[in-house]
């Protein structure tokens, strides 16, 4: 199985900051990752771009590229709600939405909201498609 353990990679775009996250423990960006980036980065001119594969904390096959977190900041988000955010990454993502990612989590804030709180949150664990209660063995 997967260790879990997160591999930080630090990589500077033009004064912007991107910090990748493998959950898979190979330190490797695979073809869906590398999507998400490029088409975020495309769409929302982020100054930060954390993008996490979450997918190895999950039943799914070893290396596979479903579950993912990100936190994207972007002056774009000045004056939207977090559901107009939330559809903006949606839309710049419409593709992998459909296809091979299967959950999302977004953190979409302005430059000063992530001066307040500069972290990508944690998902909790994951409970199976078959575990009804987080008490269940």
């Amino acid at each position: 199985m997967l260790s879990g353990r997160l591999v930080p990679r630090l990589v500077s775009m033009t004064g912007r900051v991107c910090l990748s996250r493998s959950s898979a423990g190979s330190g490797t960006i695979g073809p869906v990752e590398a999507a998400i980036r490029a088409k975020l980065e495309q769409a929302l001119s982020p100054e930060v771009l954390e993008l996490r594969n979450e997918s190895g904390g999950h039943a799914v096959p070893p290396g596979s590229e479903t579950h993912f977190r990100v936190a994207v900041v972007s002056s774009r988000f000045e004056g939207l709600s977090p559901l107009q955010r939330h559809r903006l990454v949606h839309a710049a993502l419409s593709e992998e939405l459909a296809g091979p990612v299967h959950a999302l989590a977004i953190q979409a804030r302005t430059p000063a909201q992530w001066r307040e709180s500069p972290q990508l949150d944690t998902s909790p664990p994951c409970l199976g498609g078959n575990k009804k209660t987080r008490g269940a063995p």
